[in-house]
């Protein structure tokens, strides 16, 4: 018997490198990942490093619809991160690709691995603006309100143009 399907948003971020590529690479191998498809992505975004340091990031923000755990996903995210040479030195280290795991359906989540809703999701403009984007009632104008002190530009750049 299989799962049903559930709503899910991810984050995607990434700093070093070649972070469009690795944004766009990270969206393929999400969108090729047994029980997962791919549903839509944000635009991409240029947003300064928050509690951090390196150069500005790329951020963007997908949908997708699932048939695995919250756990079985969050083990998909971070092998696609691995793939993508992702490094944890240190707290907030600048990064090759960064997927984390917004919004699992209606779930709320608190284990010592996950925590769902993200737990700081609501004080990022780089996850709110481009959540907004592709699922406008998940955000209210009071959670914009609250980042809208923290600078993101669109970068103009369209999936479709992979």
């Amino acid at each position: 018997m299989s799962r049903p399907e559930v709503t899910a948003y991810i984050a995607l971020g990434a700093n070093l490198g070649e972070p469009a590529q690795a944004l766009r690479d990270a969206l393929r191998e999400l969108g090729s990942t047994s029980g997962v498809r791919l549903v839509r992505a944000s635009s991409l975004y240029r947003t300064a490093p928050v509690d951090s340091s390196g150069p500005d990031y790329l951020n963007a923000v997908a949908e997708i619809s699932t048939t695995l755990t919250a756990p079985a996903l969050l083990d998909a995210l971070q092998a696609i991160e691995q793939q993508a040479g992702r490094e944890r030195p240190y707290r907030n280290a600048p990064r090759t690709l960064d997927l984390d795991l917004l919004l699992y359906g209606q779930g709320c989540i608190a284990s010592p691995r996950l925590t769902v809703p993200h737990p700081r999701m609501s004080e990022r403009a780089f996850v709110l603006v481009p959540l907004v984007e592709i699922a406008p009632t998940l955000v209210s104008p009071l959670q914009l309100q609250g980042v809208a002190d923290q600078a993101i530009e669109p970068t103009g750049q369209e999936w479709a143009s992979r």
